[in-house]
């Protein structure tokens, strides 16, 4: 029933929405549609009954720009990093997502960065592009190094596209450690349940120091701190 009510407060929010989307598009203002997007997900929170329980997230400078990398539970952990960081996140977000009529549009404007992955350099573009938005516009990034959603809740190898994209941009990377929403929205699964989402925003990590050369030190270190922040 919660999942139901959130797909309707969705879509009525996204037909309010659309003179207010067009309108950032047509001024390429981007500022408006990060305080909805927030605004909308807090809703969803609220709607779906989710807790929260978050730890360390006041060492995220505002004005800093970082790579966010987190391990990869369930569909519900990039909205709720994208509301719970106090910054203007953007994402690398694969192609498809783009071909949603508005929303595509309010995306584009936002900064979001579409990736193919079916191309061989479709993911060496994005990473590419992500990293002159950095340098230009000082903007944080956030990225799931494990690819794509854990099928057992347990930590699935690195791929190296995150530590790339810090290593071309020289900023510092936030590992982050999500717990509880494998429990509420598993792999597969349609229905929300209630539950406990636990968060925890580790010290940055510098890549001083690493290169491309090194550049698997630097992906085991940012993972480790992850894991253990699921051991805990």
């Amino acid at each position: 029933m919660r999942t139901l009510i959130l797909l309707i407060f969705i879509v009525i929010c996204a037909v309010l929405f659309i003179p207010i989307i067009l309108l950032c598009y047509i001024l390429r203002l981007s500022q408006p549609l990060f305080l909805i997007a927030k605004w909308v997900l807090r809703m969803a929170r609220v709607i779906l009954g989710i807790r929260l329980e978050v730890s360390g997230i006041e060492g995220i400078e505002k004005k800093k720009a970082y790579i966010f990398m987190s391990n990869h539970l369930s569909i519900i952990d990039g909205p709720l990093l994208f509301m719970l960081i106090p910054q203007s996140l953007r994402i690398i977000i694969k192609k498809e997502a783009f071909r949603i009529p508005i929303i595509a549009q309010a995306m584009r404007q936002a900064g979001f960065i579409p990736v193919d992955r079916k191309r061989l350099k479709g993911g060496k573009e994005s990473i590419d592009r992500a990293s002159r938005v950095i340098r230009e516009k000082g903007f944080s990034f956030l990225i799931f190094p494990e690819g794509t959603r854990s099928r057992d809740g347990e930590l699935q190898p690195f791929k190296r596209g995150g530590v790339f994209l810090a290593l071309n941009s020289q900023v510092d990377i936030f590992p982050v450690t999500i717990k509880g929403t494998y429990e509420m929205m598993p792999k597969g699964s349609f229905f929300i349940k209630k539950g406990t989402a636990r968060v925890a925003f580790h010290p940055p990590v510098s890549v001083e120091g690493f290169h491309l050369q090194n550049r698997s030190l630097l992906v085991d270190k940012v993972r480790n701190i992850i894991k253990a922040g699921l051991d805990e």
